[in-house]
């Protein structure tokens, strides 16, 4: 049996989660999945002897999204850092991407709302879009103004439609079928009353001036977008908690080559390779004290507050700080192997681990999407038999579409418990998965054992009592 991550691409919203778990725990061979929205990864434990790499890879591919083994990436460097890095600069790049897309889209909805809705609100328009002889200067200008958002914000159209033709619909599919329906519709209309001034029809003019859907298609890609960046803040932000605890690891190490000290960055140190630590410096990795001694402090990871004296022989730990003395040690655990790679991957894996209700979410939002189509094919077909217009049914199902996108019901949970098992980890407490968070809060009573540490780990002051009558408490501590 074997367990290995895959780094997934083109994932928008809950539902292409759902769909590529069902894809891959269809494989022969596949025991376990689970998909995070939030890191966009992958873990699956698979027989090798019946499914292999390739395998997974194709059936992601085959529904729509890209997918790459991280183990091949990671094959020519352990090292945590590097991996952790390229997660962020990705988070920060899609939110960065995202809020110029939404500066961009509001600059453009913002005259097109103007003079769309400006006569309704009594609100002064230029001469040129007022009148019924004017309504198809109005709306062409805002068709011109629309094309540029609707291009802006082509990924809607892009995962949606290409979900569509893949039988996986997700939330993207939605928002591209309400917008596209509602621009269409828009151009329809502009052919009416085209058609209406050539023939001297002004009363077909005046009820197609009535029914452009231009701002709406706007506005719906736009408010999406709003949802779209808050997610991006939220994924570059999530793990800032666990970041730190990358960043207690020391960045360079010192180190003996070729018979003279080498300062070398923290992640190159190689196994059996001889480390020198000075008072005041962080171990950068595990290994065994050869030459020296120092008084080591392990709070960072025992909660022990009182340096530990290390010798010749005794094991230290990244990434503990060494207060005073000076020794050198033989690097045994390097990269990954490390304690503190350790932590931080048990870490990351809760935060990435499906609690009882996020699996919940998952089930629901896989079948939402369909559902949420047949009501709006269901909608159409009522009104037009109750003796509605077509035009009017067709409306009554984008309203449908568009009102239904909830992308965030697959995210919430998964935010959740990224921020409560990095927040723990900065405490120095460790979640082991994200089912053992979500029953925490049944606990009624927490038992420590003799060497659980319930105060702050430091010494202070409390009380000062002053045993001389004729000497103050101020008088005594100047």
């Amino acid at each position: 049996m074997k367990s290995e991550k895959f780094n997934i691409t083109g994932m928008t919203c809950a539902a292409c989660q759902a769909n590529i778990t069902r894809r891959i725990q269809k494989l022969d061979g596949v025991k376990n999945v689970n998909v995070s929205l939030l890191t966009n990864q992958m873990s699956v434990t698979y027989e090798e002897s019946v499914v292999n790499t390739d395998k997974i890879i194709n059936a992601v591919k085959e529904i729509g999204y890209g997918a790459a083994s991280l183990q091949s990436r990671e094959k020519g460097s352990s090292d945590f850092r590097s991996e952790w890095q390229t997660r962020k600069k990705l988070a920060e790049d899609n939110q960065e991407g995202m809020k110029r897309r939404l500066f961009t889209s509001i600059i453009l909805l913002i005259p097109l709302m103007y003079i769309a809705m400006g006569h309704m609100l009594s609100l002064p328009l230029p001469g040129f879009f007022n009148g019924t002889e004017n309504v198809l200067i109005s709306a062409f200008t805002q068709l011109l103004i629309t094309l540029p958002i609707v291009v802006i914000n082509r990924k809607f159209n892009q995962s949606g439609f290409k979900a569509l033709s893949k039988r996986t619909p997700n939330m993207d599919s939605l928002v591209a079928i309400g917008s596209s329906a509602s621009l269409l519709y828009g151009i329809f209309a502009m052919y009416r009353m085209a058609y209406g001034f050539g023939h001297g029809d002004i009363a077909l003019v005046d009820q197609y001036s009535h029914e452009l859907y231009f701002e709406s298609c706007a506005m719906i890609l736009t408010l999406v977008t709003v949802g779209k960046y808050l997610e991006a803040r939220s994924k570059s932000k999530t793990s800032d908690a666990l970041g730190k605890l990358v960043d207690l690891a020391p960045k360079t190490a010192a180190v003996i080559r070729n018979g003279s000290e080498q300062i070398i960055p923290a992640e190159q140190v190689a196994a059996d390779d001889i480390v020198i630590i000075k008072p005041g410096e962080s171990i950068p990795v595990d290994g065994v004290v050869t030459e020296g001694y120092g008084y080591v402090d392990q709070s960072a990871i025992t909660g022990e507050s009182i340096p530990v004296e290390k010798n010749v022989g005794d094991t230290v730990i990244s990434p503990t700080i060494n207060k005073n003395g000076a020794f050198r040690f033989r690097a045994s655990k390097v990269g990954n192997d490390t304690t503190l790679a350790q932590i931080i991957r048990l870490v990351d894996e809760a935060g990435n681990s499906k609690a009882p209700i996020a699996r919940l979410a998952d089930r629901i939002s896989g079948i939402f999407v369909p559902i949420v189509m047949a009501i709006a094919v269901l909608t159409t077909t009522v009104w037009l038999l109750a003796g509605q217009s077509f035009e009017f049914s067709l409306s009554c199902a984008i309203a449908v579409l568009v009102i239904s996108c909830p992308c965030a019901l697959g995210l919430a949970t998964p935010v959740a418990i990224m921020v409560g098992t990095g927040k723990a980890a900065e405490y120095g407490i460790l979640v082991k998965s994200a089912e053992s968070l979500e029953n925490l809060h049944s606990v009624d009573t927490v038992v420590l054992d003799k060497t659980g540490t319930i105060t702050s780990g430091h010494p202070s002051v409390t009380d000062i009592i002053v045993l001389d009558p004729r000497v103050d408490e101020r008088e005594f501590l100047s």
